[in-house]
């Protein structure tokens, strides 16, 4: 990469149609070769013995993993990267990396569902302790570290209820008392928010969703600061789960223009929150940007954007009816897709299971929708959701 690449003073979408790969590097292509590698030839017996060339196998790296973890680290400000073949995986990579038997894990209430069943399978396997705690509880959760504390898990916003968590404070207080804090990042992407600027070790993101952006490809990437990437790095090498050179690749070229996609989200979502605040059938909408939200003043003060996903809670007094009105909720929808993952162009909706919370409630007013606003007209999506809400109120 050039140094004029390199720079920070640029702007974002002017970085990201540059970050990770110099042309010059091959032939003046504009996008990096898709490099399909298991073996790596040595050229004598000295350096197969020494390893010492830059590739040698096709799991520790090739140029088109390293153009996007490249890219990745000039976003996030981290000391190294790695992609792996999905988000989840983005999440047990550096679980495994950092804890071992008899520790203890902090994750927040508000996690990724399958972050929380492999704390309470695999993770409780291999004699490692999960705590859940409440995602607003800040510099509080000092009464939940251990001595054998060694990572505090945030994610903010939380999943399908976006409640938002004061990272600094909870960083602040877990390097006080010798733990890592790890962050998934998912939600803003480091064009709204850095994790390692915010007093976070290492940063994990669904690059499934929009850094990859058109829902055809499973990958995942952890970014680490100076302390945390050496472990990181062995871990990941330990395992062999490497992401494919065409996901790779894809997701680079989804990199190009996920700064001009974020704002479409952005606009449109928080136009449609902010009308469906005063729709009838709803009793809340979950989406951190609104001024009505309980923790509008932490994203105001620690984001600078918000991105295309949130959630609204029906309102239906009789919980028996949760389920029919939910029902008739989506399949009225007609523009909206039915579908998990969230991200890509196409906007969907999905039933928040929150049922496996612990320490955060579910909201009591109604069922919970989760809705991605795609990069379809707001007034179509708009004429859809209305739809959906006049089918609920009658079923």
């Amino acid at each position: 990469m050039t140094e004029k690449s390199k720079s920070t003073t640029k702007g974002i979408n002017t970085r990201l149609a540059h970050l990770g790969y110099e042309p010059r590097s091959f032939h003046g292509f504009v996008n990096p070769p898709v490099v399909h590698a298991s073996t790596v030839l040595f050229p004598d017996a000295a350096t197969l013995a020494s390893r010492d060339q830059k590739y040698t196998y096709g799991t520790h790296g090739t140029p088109t993993t390293d153009a996007l973890c490249e890219a990745i680290n000039a976003l996030e400000g981290s000391a190294g990267t790695i992609v792996v073949p999905s988000g989840l995986a983005a999440v047990t990579v550096p679980l495994l990396a950092y804890l071992q038997a008899g520790d203890h894990i902090l994750i927040v209430d508000s996690v990724y569902g399958p972050t929380r069943r492999f704390c309470n399978t695999t993770l409780r396997r291999f004699g490692v302790e999960t705590t859940y705690y409440d995602p607003m509880i800040g510099a509080g959760i000092d009464a939940l570290m251990r001595p054998n504390t060694r990572l505090v898990h945030t994610e903010a916003p939380g999943s399908n209820t976006f409640e938002m968590q004061d990272i600094p404070a909870i960083a602040e207080v877990a390097h006080a008392r010798g733990a890592l804090v790890s962050m998934d990042n998912t939600w803003a992407t480091p064009l709204f928010f850095k994790p390692l600027d915010h007093g976070v070790d290492i940063s994990i993101h669904a690059a499934t969703k929009y850094p990859a952006g058109h829902s055809d490809i499973l990958i995942g990437s952890v970014s680490a600061n100076e302390k945390a990437w050496p472990a990181l790095l062995d871990t990941f090498t330990n395992l062999g789960v490497c992401a494919g050179p065409d996901d790779s690749y894809m997701t680079l070229r989804g990199l190009r223009t996920m700064g001009v996609r974020l704002e479409r989200h952005q606009q449109s979502a928080l136009a449609i929150a902010r009308e469906l605040e005063s729709s009838a059938g709803i009793a809340r909408v979950l989406h951190p940007a609104l001024e009505s939200f309980p923790g509008h003043g932490i994203w105001k003060r620690d984001f600078c954007g918000s991105s295309g996903i949130f959630s609204i809670v029906l309102d239906v007094a009789d919980q028996d009816r949760w389920k029919a009105k939910s029902h008739a909720f989506l399949d009225a929808l007609e523009i909206f897709g039915l579908g998990y993952s969230w991200g890509g162009y196409e906007s969907l909706a999905v039933i928040a299971n929150l049922s496996d919370r612990t320490v955060a409630k579910a909201p009591s007013e109604g069922p919970v929708i989760r809705l991605q606003i795609g990069l379809e007209d707001v007034s179509d999506l708009m004429e859809d959701i209305n739809r959906a809400l006049a089918a609920s109120l009658a079923a």
